[in-house]
Parts: structure tokens; sequence; C-alpha cells
């Protein structure tokens, strides 16, 4: 007992002694302790702070000069515009042509951007290109005393892996939090997108999106996205764009000026059990073919109706979602390796994929009630209508349950088969009624 008594003293008085010391030890026997300093010096010019103003128009009840009057309301000014200004962060990737890599929504409706330096110059930028189903996007600004960062293969990041989040929470400028990598290929984190997230501890707040993501070697490996978070503010589970599919939509808009999405060529739902079941397969997940486009990369690679895609690229699909992200995040004239199942048996087939152009309007283009909403003529085989591209969380659009993946083939009874015509439809109308093909039925939605 005495033994022990002496022990616990000697322990105590070590550790008095060390909580009163005003800092932690530069070394422990002969070992220096750890730090990211290094690392952060040398990184941290590279991400910028962003300042974006634009001119939103105010609710059409505030318009209303009577009720206005009643309620003291200020006039808004002409058209009741009003400006509002938002910040977010951005990564230089280029620093010789000035290339700034940040998200979509930061800097979508832009009127004005200002990039603030790590040594606090100002300088405005111009977006080159922005593409909404990956929410990243590319500004170019003065290239004058800038440093970038390299950019890393994020195909090789593995959960576990320590990382840094560097941006522009809440407003302050250049915050460095650490963490590790949480998990990898995360979907559905968005209704709407094309993901492929990074899922990340390193504590993302609002204000970082856009900035980086940085492994241990000083290398960009993502690009903060989004958080999930009752609250707003950080709980440990923030999300980032692969570098690997940001730096192909930045390749993309500088080669083409426009993203150039590859296009399989088919029709497809999921496979479940009850799917299985009815078709009688063991097989329960995948993506099911309906429908295959002539002269498409499916057709040419001797894909068929029936087959069940259950993987691209040795990575595993579950579901048509699954199968959309995948084609999704690759170019045009690129070749995957497409794994199915065709009778039982396991098969593979290497396919070219086509191109897929895309031209987006903003839904206020077309209806204030569509607000929200991007469009496109459809491209699937055998259903000739506008296809609904992205629709943002909580706007009109999506408040009317108009669906990223639903294809409008009437409009006020009026049959639609590209964009145009959908334009002139409601252009003329207050109301609209739109029928819509979602997967395998048909529905009606009022937009008024």
């Amino acid at each position: 007992m005495r033994k022990i008594s002496l022990v616990l003293a000697a322990a105590a008085l070590l550790t008095l002694a060390v909580v009163g010391q005003s800092a932690l030890p530069d070394a422990v026997d002969g070992q220096p302790l750890p730090s990211l300093a290094p690392l952060v010096k040398r990184v941290a010019p590279a991400v910028v702070n962003i300042r974006v103003s634009q001119t939103v128009e105010a609710p059409s009840v505030y318009g209303d000069e009577m009720f206005r009057r009643f309620f003291g309301i200020p006039d808004p000014g002409p058209g009741g515009a009003r400006e509002v200004a938002s910040a977010g962060s951005g990564v230089i990737v280029d620093a010789e042509r000035g290339y700034i890599l940040t998200n979509h929504h930061v800097v979508e409706n832009a009127d004005e951007i200002h990039v603030s330096l790590f040594n606090d110059d100002s300088l405005e930028a111009e977006v080159i290109g922005s593409d909404a189903l990956t929410d990243i996007a590319l500004l170019k600004v003065d290239p004058e005393n800038l440093t970038e960062i390299p950019i890393g293969d994020s195909d090789v990041v593995e959960v576990g892996d320590f990382v840094i989040a560097i941006g522009n929470p809440f407003g302050l400028g250049h915050t460095v939090t650490s963490g590790i990598v949480s998990a990898l290929g995360r979907t559905g984190i968005s209704r709407d997108g094309l993901e492929d997230f990074i899922q990340t501890d390193a504590s993302i707040n609002p204000g970082n999106s856009g900035g980086a993501l940085v492994n241990m070697r000083g290398e960009l490996i993502g690009i903060n996205s989004a958080i999930i978070s009752r609250t707003g503010g950080n709980v440990g589970i923030g999300f980032a764009v692969p570098s690997e599919i940001a730096s192909s939509i930045m390749r993309q808009i500088l080669d083409f000026g426009e993203v150039r999405r590859g296009l399989l060529g088919v029709t497809i739902q999921t496979m479940d059990a009850e799917s299985a079941e009815a078709l009688g397969t063991k097989i329960d997940r995948g993506a099911l073919i309906t429908g295959i486009e002539p002269g498409s990369a499916a057709e040419e690679s001797g894909l068929r109706v029936d087959d069940i895609i259950t993987g691209i690229d040795g990575k595993r699909i579950d579901s048509n979602r699954e199968l959309a992200n995948a084609i999704g995040l690759r170019g045009s004239g690129e070749d995957v390796m497409v794994s199915f199942v065709r009778d039982g048996r396991e098969q593979s087939v290497e396919a070219h994929l086509g191109e897929r152009t895309v031209r987006n309007i903003v839904g206020t283009d077309i209806h204030p009630r569509l607000q929200g909403a991007q469009f496109a003529t459809s491209t699937t085989s055998g259903t000739s209508g506008v296809e609904v591209i992205a629709v943002e969380p909580g706007s009109l659009a999506a408040q009317r349950d108009l669906r990223s993946g639903d294809i409008i083939i009437q409009a006020n009874r009026r049959n639609v088969q590209n964009l145009s015509q959908l334009v002139e439809v409601a252009e003329s109308s207050r109301i609209l009624f739109l029928l819509v093909k979602r997967g395998d039925r048909q529905l009606m939605l009022q937009i008024r």
C-alpha cells in the first residue's frame, strides 16, 4: 500500500507540474510534437474569401402601395428590387492564369464578385463557367501575386486519412479546421445533383462553401460544398466534391466553354426485391434497362433491354440514381466498363460514351412559379418532352413538387416536345397544368 501511495503522490506532483506550465513543451523525450502549422502556411494563401452581391426582386406583396402604407413598409424602389450580399470561399488552382474553383451555389446569379486574398488584397472576379449539377464553378481574376494549390488525386483518398479544411466560415476569413475522411462515395445529399461526395468531420460551416479540403501532402482533394445540420452549424458531417470531379468540370469549361456530360443512352429503373420476384431473377439491385436509344453508346456496346447494370468501372451500382451519377459525372468520349447481368450470367462490356448537350434555362425565365428549376429538351429514348435537370431545394418549383428527372410532356393539354414549345405555352399562360412523366407513372401538376 505504501508503494502505491508513493507512486500516486509522484503522479500527482507530475500532473501539477504539467498543468502549471503556460504552454506545451516543444518536444517529449527528444521527439518534437507534431504540428500542422508548416502545412497551413504553405496552402492557406491559395484559399480566398468570396463576396457576392446580386439584385433580387422583393416579394410581390411588398410592391403593393396600400399594403406598404398600412404596415409602414418603405418603398422597395423600382420593380421592388433590392441588393443582397453573401459570402463563400474559393481555391486558386492556377496562379499563372488566375483560375479559382468554388461552388456553383456561391456565385449563382451574382451581379458582382469580389475575391479577398490572404494578404487582404481585393480583386474583381468573373465567372468563366458553372455547373449546377456538380455544384462547381470556375472563376478568373487578374493573375498577379497569386499562390496556387496543387490538385491531388481524390481517387486514392481512403477513409481515415487526415485532412484540413480552409475557408471563410461566418465571414471569419482563412479559418483552418482538421479532421479525417469519414466516408467516401456519399450520394443522396441533394435530390437533384450528381454526387460522389467525400464526407469529413473537419468542421465546415456556412461560408466554407467553395473552400479547400486538403490532404497531409498539401494537395487539394475536395471543394467543400455542404453539411448536414439541424441548426445550420457544424455537427461533424460535412461533404466535399472530389478534386477529380472538380478538375474534370474545369477542363471541360476551359476546353469547350461548357460541360459535356457522358451519355450511355438508356432508360432505366431501379431493381429491388419486388421487381426481382416479378422478373424471376435473384438480382435485387442495380439498374434495369427498359429502353435503349438507337445509335447510342449502349446499343453500340451490345447492351440490351432487360439487362441489369450492376457496376461501372468496378464500382457497385445499386439503383438508377447511382447509375445516373456514375455516367453523368463522366465526360463525353470517355470509355467505361459496364458490368451487367443477362439471363442470370454476369458479364461486362466497354462503352464509349456519347455526348449529352444540356441547355439550361432558369425557371423564372419560363414562368414566375417555376423559379429555382432548370430545364432541357429531353434526350431520353422513347420520351419526347422537357426534362427537369435540377431543382433548388426550397424554391418555388420545389414547393410545387417538381423534381429532378421529371419529364414534362404536356403543358395546358398541348404536347411539349422541346424547350421552346414549353416556353411558348408558359409565356402566354398565368396558370400551367403540366403533365409530367415521373418514372413509370404520369401525374398532373398545377403551377399558378
